[in-house]
């Protein structure tokens, strides 16, 4: 399962842009009937007319004829640039830079920065411009009244396109950096989506396991018992008796093996029960990580008063095992895990000796983000993209957990608290 496959590419989604020309088409009908009509200012009626009437057909072609429903990046960048040329010309028909709507035309370039690339960005904000200086200089007159001659001072004109273009600049800035933000977040929670799924599926195959070692139990009892008795009766027979050790010896071989499939070696009726508490997950995690590591586990629950169970969750098994992990990676000899608990909160501390979390990510107060680097050469090859430190924050803080980052203040080493209000464990 690849969720994050096509999480570089760059697209505007067709039926929102559609929607969004629809309204722009109307809202410029809306403006040209009201100033030929009802306020009966004479201009060029007509041209306006018939340069909106080719952004209705380019707007009825995107709808009906381009089927995707994502424009790609190319396709994306040419619409927004006719619809930035249409809307020059209208104002170069009515005003140009006098024109009370003459900000509009920064839409198109803002509503691309969050989603499409930074070229296309630059493009869109360089067409604009030179659109701007020319409308500065280059306009058919604002309809207005014959009695009335609008005229405002040349140092006036020359402040609103540079006015505007400030503006422009601001937003199609930012918009490209809170894009870049929001692609690397999605990435982000995909990987973390896709690692879920994964989880799932071993969850759901270890209780498969469990289920036929559950359910071979009874016939391979029968068959052992049945082996055994016809041993009892054909003891004299050598030949046969051979046989018959043979197939005792392959029973009791297939019910060890059973066992190791077995949640529970002295498994009952209800073997699949789910409720467990965080000893239990974090018993197995450490059981795990012992096997392949040569490195001191201590697991502390001397405080651990209160015991709450909650149903197995794939989120919290992967949120801590990412945890005690890293602390692993990271740590000399020594990895120290406690577990506390009282009648009201339930809090788990992970502590290892090694180099601590980088100062400058503590500092800045951004560990658990996805996609950071340290400024820290030394350990720059272990401490990575925070990916592994953003799935575990994200999955425990979805399941009500408070996460703490910090570094010891006496013995050195990373330490992650991770904080549970009872109530909230008992509603997981």
């Amino acid at each position: 399962m690849e969720f994050a496959k096509t999480s570089k590419n760059f697209y505007l989604n067709k039926s929102t842009y559609v929607n969004l020309r629809w309204i722009a088409i109307i809202g410029q009908l809306l403006a040209v009937i009201i100033v030929q009509f009802l306020l009966n200012f004479k201009f060029n009626y007509f041209i306006c007319v018939s340069i909106i009437f080719l952004s209705i057909l380019s707007n009825l072609y995107l709808q009906f004829k381009v089927k995707n429903n994502q424009l790609n990046n190319s396709l994306s960048t040419i619409y927004l640039s006719f619809d930035i040329m249409q809307l020059g010309i209208l104002l170069y028909l009515t005003g140009g830079i006098t024109n009370p709507f003459i900000f509009l035309i920064i839409v198109p370039a803002v509503f691309s920065s969050q989603y499409l690339n930074l070229n296309s960005s630059i493009a869109l904000v360089s067409l604009i411009i030179l659109i701007l200086t020319v409308l500065t200089f280059y306009y058919i007159e604002l309809p207005h009244p014959r009695e009335l001659h609008f005229h405002a001072p040349d140092y006036y004109l020359f402040a609103i396109p540079i006015s505007i273009i400030i503006g422009l600049l601001f937003l199609v800035y930012f918009g490209v950096k809170f894009g870049e933000e929001g692609r690397i977040r999605q990435t982000a929670y995909d990987k973390l989506q896709e690692l879920v799924a994964k989880e799932n599926e071993l969850i759901s195959l270890g209780a498969q396991s469990a289920a036929a070692a559950h359910s071979l139990g009874t016939p391979l009892s029968t068959i052992l018992l049945t082996a055994k008795e016809l041993k009892k009766e054909f003891e004299n027979n050598v030949k046969i008796k051979k046989d018959l050790d043979l197939l005792l010896s392959q029973s009791n071989r297939c019910r060890e093996i059973l066992k190791k499939l077995s949640i529970n070696p002295k498994i009952n009726d209800g073997f699949l029960e789910s409720n467990l508490n965080l000893y239990d997950y974090l018993n197995e995690i450490i059981r795990s990580y012992e096997e392949i590591s040569s490195k001191k586990f201590i697991f502390n629950i001397e405080n651990y008063k209160n015991p709450l169970k909650t149903s197995k969750s794939a989120e919290i098994i992967y949120g801590l095992r990412n945890f005690v992990g890293n602390a692993n990676k990271f740590s000399k000899n020594k990895i120290e895990i406690f577990l506390k608990s009282n009648s009201t909160d339930t809090e788990i501390l992970i502590k290892d000796d090694g180099p601590g979390f980088p100062k400058d990510l503590i500092e800045k107060h951004i560990l658990g983000e996805p996609y950071i680097r340290t400024a820290d050469q030394k350990n720059i090859s272990k401490y990575g993209l925070g990916l592994g430190t953003f799935i575990g924050k994200t999955l425990l803080e979805k399941n009500y957990a408070n996460i703490n980052f910090r570094n010891s203040e006496n013995k050195g080493g990373a330490e992650v608290l991770i904080k549970w209000k009872n109530k909230d464990l008992k509603i997981i």
